[in-house]
């Protein structure tokens, strides 16, 4: 998990993502159902996705379903700035930085892909 999950997991006042895969709870082992309809292709497609990364279909489509809500609920952050903090906000975008020898090769070089 990256840097960016953790911290976010921590402002949303979420468990870590290893804490509800790995969660032991006596009263709440089997946790609550989430009942889904499908097509088969879409279940063959889950199927095989999950057995690349050595997962059961359950734990594939829970995991994927979670990283999603979190990235959802992650877009929806607002940020609060003061007065000064905004005008910066705004000086950064009306006027960027130039760019640095090192930024316009980067750019200029081909992707892997176009190679």
């Amino acid at each position: 998990m990256n840097t960016r999950r953790n911290k976010t997991e921590k402002e949303l006042n979420m468990p870590p993502a290893a804490a509800v895969a790995h969660r032991n709870d006596a009263d709440d082992r089997r946790g609550v159902a989430i009942n889904l309809r499908a097509s088969a292709q879409i279940r063959d497609l889950i199927d095989r996705a999950a057995a690349v990364l050595g997962q059961n279909r359950s734990v594939f489509m829970l995991d994927s379903a979670r990283l999603r809500a979190e990235d959802v609920l992650l877009d929806q952050k607002l940020f609060f700035l003061d007065g000064k903090q905004y005008q910066d906000s705004l000086s950064l975008l009306d006027e960027p930085r130039k760019p640095t020898e090192e930024l316009r090769k980067l750019l200029s070089a081909k992707a892997p892909w176009e190679k």
